[in-house]
């Protein structure tokens, strides 16, 4: 089963993308549950898909959740630009916790 992963829609020269980035990349996203893989797509390269352009074009920075486990992606909601290192974990193990434990 591939691991699940944590997409980052970004743009270089975004200050809000490289600040979340850099965030995200100071936290140890194996330590979640599930663990997560961190990928991060700038949205204007060839890498990423016409459809997530059509979709997150205007709004990165962007974090969607592309889960194996679930068989769906979910966009996740905006991180608050105020989030430091633990409490942004914080909040990424609850965003998970309402996906993966809800009863």
């Amino acid at each position: 089963m591939k691991p699940e992963v944590l997409i980052l829609f970004s743009r270089k020269g975004c200050c809000l993308c490289e600040a979340l980035e850099e965030r995200l990349l100071n936290i140890s996203l194996t330590n979640l549950d599930p663990s997560v893989v961190l990928q991060i797509l700038d949205i204007d390269t060839d890498e990423v898909s016409l459809e997530d352009k059509r979709l997150y074009i205007y709004e990165v920075p962007v974090l969607v959740l592309d889960s194996s486990k679930l068989a769906r992606r979910i966009e996740l909601p905006r991180v608050s630009p105020r989030l430091k290192k633990d409490n942004l974990f914080m909040w990424l193990q609850n965003k998970l916790n309402n996906y993966y434990h809800a009863s």
